[in-house]
This record gives structure tokens, C-alpha cells and sequence, in this order.
């Protein structure tokens, strides 16, 4: 009976093997079977197809539409692309060091920012220049991405270009040298006042951790810092080992930061911090909002799991998901996904699951309760929440007119030309009497811009001719339109306040750059009141974390 049934197991288990080589066979079959089905349609499309086609481009659709089908994080890479795909890694580029952007009604692509200490600003480039020409040849009509490409280049190479400055009768030519761009991911550190230090996080780029460390040395060595604002909003993420080490400033050595899980288990790793930390007791603020992703969300987790300091903001984006990169040929890469990555409390922060090219979001029922390690319950399948929440109002209609249709752009070009020189940054102000010139620019503009109320009465109206009411309403309706078109003129000074905070900012960067404008930014700003507010009362923030 014994033998009998141990011939039984041993049938059982080849059976289950026989199973796996099969299943195993029928899906390589199928992976050859398609892969010759398309590399003949590729064949047939190139040599019969009734136009010429271009086969990298034929090729290179078919590719973006087989990974549009699983999440937007899996993408290919082209030879021509890893230049700005290695910018996104180490903050780093040849070229002549500042943004670009092809703006609204523009035929040339414009300046928006030169940066500090970099070709064109050396050689007095400044935000809102045009560029007609590369090289003595036309860019008229060029995008960002084409005009980018001819500018960026090997470091000492050089590189001629003829600009048109607003404001100037005459295009001027200038002859730049090419140099290593390095984008700071710390692009501002201060004290908020006289206890309170500030360091802002821009990307996980490399050294992201050693440079915030080295932010707050310097603020503890000239100050005394009695608490620390880390700054993650609009920070996307970046390098998941910068994560691992930003965690390891504020969290002790061995710490668990992070583990990713994949789809093959050999292939799950665990990351701890390994060095000994800059700062276990100074009580902490990390900042996050709606654009705070992936590496941002892992240090802001990681404080939050261990209950080490207090988030203020809004909630994260919710990127639970990490990527590697694999080499497919001729300099080109894959950029895939190959696992989810879980904080200490054991979370997996992603929100949104991707199948078939699909998105679908996790329902609060069910999420699932985590613990911190003081016991307090956090959830999983979304971003993280913050602790003391802000909320923060929508932009006006007008500030999203003014903003999209270059209206302060354009005027903060002006206002350089006619300023030499402003206040510095922390003290600079823009006055009632600088506000009355800005609104004399917009009347001098076309600005156009739908409110809400009018899209309901565009509606109303719709409606009113469908059901043959509109004679009846008619008259009422023009009255209402022009009380509302008289009301516009209002929006102005109705939104004085916000708008002046984004004028400031576009100004003092044409000064000070973007450690000006993050500088300026600061004032009035909802989120450093409130986690001032809460860093000043160390009864509410031991409470939050207990």
C-alpha cells in the first residue's frame, strides 16, 4: 500500500512537471509565433505598401503602442533620447546651460531662463530672448525638442546663435562655448527665521542626499537651528539609492527604507540606510503636494512610518512603482517597470492599477490599515496623506489666462529692461504702484479667458434655443452677459494678492534665478505657515506623532 502510494506522488509530480514544460512551451511558442507574424507585416508594409515609408518611424510606433499597453512608466528610449534621458539621472548635459520653450503665437522658441553661472548667462542672455537662428541657419518654426537637440553638444564645442531681444531694434549675435550643465537639486537653503531651517529638494538626482545633508550643516553651523522644513513639492522622484540616502539623514543607520517586490521573487531586494544619521532628535516638516512622486513619496513615507517628523501639504501623487533600465541595442534602452516598492510600515503607495492600457484607482473600502511604528494607522493603495493638511484654493480664471498666455512673462521681460536692478530676494516687493502699470500692459493685451459663470450662460443659451425658450429669456440673458463682461474688469484687483506672488516670482528670477524665485516664493506661502505653525507647537507635534 506504502509503494502504491508513493508511485501516486511520484505520477503526481511528473505530471505537474510535464504541466510547466508545457505551459512553458506554449508561451515561447507563442512569443516566437507573433514575433515572426510581425517581423512579416514589417517586411511586407516596407517593400509592398502602396507610399514610401520610413521603417525607423514604422518601427517606432508599433513599439509605443505595445507599451502604451501596459503603464505610462514603460517607455523606449532611442539613441537620439538618452541624452535627456541621462539629464532626468544626473542633473547633468553639455550645452549653453538654460530653458527653452516654444511659446503661444511664437515662431521662435524663447529663453525662459538662463541658468546661474552658465554660458548664456555669462554671455548676457536673459529670459524672454528669442532665438532666430542656429549656426546661420533659420529656427524659425522649430520646436523645443528640435532647437534643444542643436544646442546641446560636446563641452567646448561652440556653438553661434543670432537672438532678438523684446523691447531692442536690432537682432544681435552671440558665440557660446559649450560646458558640463549641472542643474543644482538643492536650488535654495535658508533660515525662515531664527530657528527655523529650509532646504528645498528639486529632483532625486545624483547626490540628492548629500547635498540636502550638506544644506543643513551649513544652516546648523551659522544658526541655531531648533527645526527643519524639507521641501518635496513638485519633487517627481528620481534615483531610488538618493531616496535610501536622503531617509538616512533624519533615520538611524540599518534602518529599512524601502523593499521592492517583483514578479520574481529571486529578484525582491530590501534597502537599508548605511551610514550614521546627521540628525535623530531635531523636529522635522517635509512638505509634499499632488506632484510629490515615487522617491518623494519614499522619504516622505519613511519619516511618516517612523514617526519622525510631521508632513504638511496635500496628498501625494501616489507612484508606487520602480523602474530599471535594460540595454536593447545600437545605444538605445528600455526603460520598464520590474517592481512595486513597499515603506517601512509595509504600504505600497501606488494608486492607480494599469491593465491593457487601462487605468483604475483602489477604492477606499479596499485599502488596507498599516501601522507606524507609534501605532498609528496609515493605508495603503494611494499616496501618502499628509499629517496637517493645507488647502489650497484653485487658480482664478484670470490667473490661469494671465499664466497660459504669457501675460507675466512678458511683462517681468519689460521690467528688466527697464530695471537694472531690484532689492534682493527676500526683501524685494512688488508695490501698488508697479501694480497699476502691470494692469496698464494687460489692457494693452489681448487677454482672453472664459469664466464659469459664462460657460453656464453659454450653456443656458444652448439649451434655451433647443427647447425654443430663447426669445422669452433673451433679454435677460444679454443683460447677464454684460453685468459679467463688466465684472471681468474687476478680476484684476479682485485677485491682486495671488497674482502679485506670481509676478514677484517671475521677476526675481530675472535677477537672482531660481534660488531667487523659490526664495520670494516663501512669503505668504500656506504651506511654510503651516508647518511653522507647527513646528512652534511641540505640544501638537508630539501629539501627532503619539
Amino acid at each position: 500500500m506504502k509503494k502504491y502510494k508513493k508511485m501516486l506522488v511520484l505520477v503526481a509530480l511528473v505530471a505537474t512537471s510535464a504541466m510547466f514544460v508545457s505551459t512553458d512551451y506554449n508561451k515561447y511558442f507563442e512569443i516566437s509565433k507573433n514575433l515572426e507574424i510581425f517581423a512579416n507585416i514589417y517586411k511586407e508594409l516596407n517593400t509592398s505598401y502602396v507610399d514610401e515609408i520610413d521603417p525607423a518611424k514604422l518601427m517606432r510606433t508599433g513599439v509605443d503602442a505595445m507599451l502604451k499597453s501596459l503603464d505610462p512608466y514603460t517607455n523606449y528610449i532611442s539613441e537620439s533620447e538618452i541624452a535627456g534621458f541621462k539629464l532626468q539621472v544626473t542633473g547633468r548635459y553639455g550645452g549653453i546651460g538654460a530653458s527653452i520653450r516654444k511659446l503661444k503665437d511664437r515662431d521662435y522658441v524663447v529663453i525662459t531662463e538662463p541658468y546661474e553661472g552658465f554660458p548664456a548667462e555669462k554671455a548676457g542672455l536673459q529670459a524672454g530672448d528669442e532665438i532666430i537662428s542656429i549656426a546661420g541657419k533659420s529656427a524659425k518654426g522649430k520646436t523645443t525638442k528640435e532647437v534643444s537637440d542643436i544646442l546641446k553638444g560636446a563641452p567646448g564645442d561652440e556653438v553661434s546663435i543670432t537672438v532678438r531681444r523684446p523691447g531692442t531694434s536690432k537682432d544681435f549675435d552671440v558665440k557660446l562655448k559649450r560646458q558640463e550643465v549641472k542643474i543644482p537639486n538643492v536650488p535654495y537653503s535658508g533660515m525662515l527665521d531664527d530657528g527655523t531651517a529650509y532646504v528645498a529638494l528639486t529632483t532625486f538626482t545624483q547626490r540628492a542626499g548629500a547635498n540636502v545633508a550638506d544644506a543643513i550643516e551649513k544652516l546648523k553651523k551659522d544658526n541655531d537651528v531648533k527645526s527643519i522644513v524639507l521641501d518635496l513639492r513638485g519633487n517627481g522622484g528620481g534615483l531610488l539609492k538618493e531616496a535610501v540616502n536622503l531617509s538616512n539623514v533624519f533615520v538611524d543607520k540599518g534602518e529599512e527604507v524601502v523593499t521592492t517586490r517583483s514578479r520574481n521573487v529571486e529578484n525582491d531586494r530590501s534597502f537599508r540606510t548605511l551610514n550614521k544619521p546627521l540628525d535623530l532628535e531635531t523636529p522635522v516638516a517635509v512638505l509634499i503636494d499632488g506632484s510629490s512622486a515615487s522617491a518623494s513619496e519614499i522619504v516622505s513615507g519613511v519619516i511618516q512610518d517612523l514617526d519622525r517628523g510631521v508632513l504638511v501639504g496635500q496628498e501625494s501623487f501616489g507612484k508606487g512603482l520602480v523602474q530599471n533600465t535594460r540595454q536593447v541595442g545600437y545605444n538605445s534602452k528600455l526603460k520598464l517597470t520590474t517592481a512595486k516598492y513597499y515603506i517601512p510600515s509595509g504600504r505600497c503607495i501606488q494608486a492607480v492599477n494599469y491593465k491593457d492600457g487601462k487605468t483604475s484607482t483602489i477604492k477606499d473600502s479596499l485599502r488596507t490599515e498599516f501601522k507606524t511604528r507609534n501605532g498609528r494607522s496609515v493605508f495603503d493603495g494611494a499616496g501618502v496623506k499628509p499629517d496637517v493638511e493645507v488647502e489650497i484654493p484653485e487658480m482664478s480664471n484670470v490667473e490661469l489666462a494671465l499664466m497660459r498666455q504669457n501675460v507675466i512673462f512678458d511683462y517681468a521681460t519689460q521690467y528688466k529692461l527697464k530695471n537694472a536692478e531690484i532689492a534682493p530676494a527676500s526683501e524685494y516687493t512688488f508695490t501698488d504702484a508697479d501694480f497699476k502699470d502691470f494692469e496698464q500692459f494687460v489692457a494693452g493685451r489681448d487677454l482672453d479667458y472664459e469664466t464659469s459663470s459664462e460657460k453656464e450662460l453659454k450653456q443656458l443659451e444652448e439649451k434655451a434655443k433647443k427647447e425654443n425658450y430663447y426669445d422669452a429669456i433673451k433679454t435677460d440673458l444679454e443683460a447677464m452677459k454684460q453685468k459679467i463682461a463688466a465684472d471681468k474688469k474687476k478680476d484684476l484687483q479682485k485677485n491682486k494678492a495671488t497674482i502679485t506672488r506670481l509676478i514677484e516670482r517671475e521677476i526675481v528670477q530675472r535677477y537672482y534665478y531660481q534660488k531667487g524665485a523659490v526664495e520670494v516664493g516663501l512669503k505668504g506661502d500656506p504651506y511654510i505657515d503651516a508647518a511653522l505653525k507647527v513646528l512652534k507647537d511641540q505640544q501638537r507635534y508630539q501629539s501627532i506623532l503619539k
